[in-house]
């Protein structure tokens, strides 16, 4: 009888006719992940084998299956309401309609969803990938066509000065920690658009938080060249009290939050600040930059998935640039790069082209209008490419070919497509250039020297800034750390007052 009245509905009907197996949604409770489709029919020939063998005993098992099935669609029932409607529901309603065309659809949290009588799985890519928003080609000409914020000469001035400014800086630093001055730096050579054009889209009010090649944004906001030293260099004058790695820049007044080693942790946290900003009616937004390698890490996911469920003003930035450390995204993942990941979690998303300063300017700018004025997140994925070491710790010439490394320093580099869309325009000459390479080469050189020989912050800077009282243990180590100083002073660097 169960049978009987399954085979009685028109979908299942059509099923039979087709030839498909109507137990097939049978195998489901009794399946383990890692079985397949086919696996499903296999068990479908079992249970038809079987009846020949023992027609009774296998009655008996489907019956209690199709009434388990028949309880279990009951209590689906009772959340959703099935209704059926036309492929147009636009049609005027006495228009007569062929009774073939009327499909099945059910109202299920988050919208309509229709039924089909057909097994379409969900292709894993499709045969085109996203393109990439490009405004000027490798010779810094403005493709035929494009659309894109329109730039003044100040703007445009800024931005390249800045940008040559940061691969000044890099190159210093750099060479700093070679020469055994600082411990450790990272550098943002052949990222430099990102940074610059992504800055002077925003707002100053605008919530940063880095993931740790984006030293830039600080630089357009007025973070000095003597206060980038005086972080790397751990000195008494660096706002963090040599407290962080080098690099690991922060800045309350330029609403720059502190870069933290861990991978992707500021994604979640962006949602969160993001939600803040939307609950006291600010004008602003959070910006949460992250590599293809962090896109990885569970918290892309929760960061992503809060975002848009909470509706939080947050752009997400992600730096695509080919390799995470010494990983290429090719075993990073099998989808069309970062981008397509937005729409399942129904963020809107844009691919740009990385190292095209205008694209990124008018991307970002676009991109920022529409997460304050919907309060809605964005991802954005910018294509680029780490020209430079992942770090002062690695040697990417280990795992990538020096071709490849050579092609994207000079074909593909960013400062120069922008310097010669600049310079076409009149507002940049060689004389210029020459003059700002090396004033800005003057003006490192002299912060470094003043870093290197500044005192460090006292030591009791160890035991300040958490808690309100300094708790009683915490008092015995300050104590003891002071003791043991004394006993081994020769043992204890000399610019590191107690």
């Amino acid at each position: 009888m169960a049978i009987y009245r399954l085979a009685r509905s028109r979908t299942i009907t059509r099923f039979l006719k087709t030839k498909i197996c109507p137990f097939e949604n049978i195998h489901e409770r009794f399946i383990t992940p890692n079985h397949s489709l086919f696996d499903a029919y296999s068990s479908y020939k079992t249970l038809a084998a079987d009846f020949t063998r023992k027609p009774h005993e296998l009655w008996d098992k489907t019956a209690n299956i199709l009434a388990f099935r028949r309880f279990e669609s009951a209590r689906a029932g009772e959340q959703a309401e099935a209704v059926a409607y036309t492929d147009d529901d636009d049609d005027d309603e006495n228009q007569e309609q062929d009774p073939h065309d009327v499909v099945q659809a059910i109202d299920f949290p988050g919208g309509r969803v229709t039924f089909t009588p057909q097994i379409k799985f969900i292709s894993e890519s499709t045969d085109k990938r996203v393109p990439c928003y490009r405004v000027l080609d490798d010779d810094g000409y403005p493709i035929p066509g494009s659309r894109f914020e329109q730039v003044d000469k100040e703007t445009a001035v800024k931005m390249y000065k800045s940008m040559v400014t940061l691969q000044i800086m890099d190159h210093i630093f750099y060479e700093a920690q070679r020469q055994g001055r600082i411990s450790f730096y990272m550098t943002s050579m052949g990222e430099e658009a990102v940074n610059i054009a992504t800055a002077a889209a925003l707002s100053p009010d605008d919530i940063i938080l880095p993931q740790y090649r984006e030293p830039g944004i600080l630089l357009w906001r007025g973070f000095t060249i003597e206060e980038f030293a005086n972080q790397c260099f751990g000195t008494k004058n660096d706002s963090g009290k040599g407290r962080q790695m080098p690099v690991h820049y922060g800045s309350k007044k330029h609403n720059f939050v502190t870069v933290s080693s861990p991978i992707a942790t500021q994604l979640p946290q962006a949602a969160g600040i993001a939600y803040s900003l939307k609950m006291d009616n600010k004008e602003a937004c959070a910006v949460a930059f992250t590599g293809d390698g962090g896109t990885s890490e569970g918290d892309f996911h929760a960061g992503l998935n809060f975002a848009a469920v909470m509706e939080a003003p947050v752009l997400f930035i992600c730096r695509n640039n080919g390799w995470a450390i010494s990983t290429p995204i090719s075993d990073q993942f099998r989808s069309d790069g970062v981008v397509v990941k937005g729409q399942a979690y129904g963020i809107r998303s844009v691919r740009i082209d990385g190292n095209d300063t205008l694209a990124v300017y008018s991307a970002i700018r676009a991109a920022r209008e529409m997460v304050i004025r919907e309060q809605k997140p964005i991802l954005v994925e910018a294509l680029t490419y780490r020209v430079g070491h992942h770090s002062t710790s690695d040697d990417s010439t280990k795992y990538r070919p020096l071709d490849e490394i050579e092609h994207w320093k000079t074909a593909r580099n960013p400062l120069a497509r922008f310097r010669k869309w600049v310079q076409r325009h009149g507002w940049w000459t060689d004389e210029e250039e020459a003059e700002l390479r090396g004033s800005i080469r003057k003006q490192v050189m002299n912060a470094i020297q003043v870093a290197d020989k500044t005192e460090k912050p006292s030591l009791k800077e160890l035991f300040t800034d958490v808690y309100d009282r300094l708790p009683s243990n915490l008092q015995e180590q300050e104590k003891s750390l002071s003791e043991t100083i004394k006993k081994h002073e020769q043992d204890f660097p000399a610019d590191v007052p107690l």
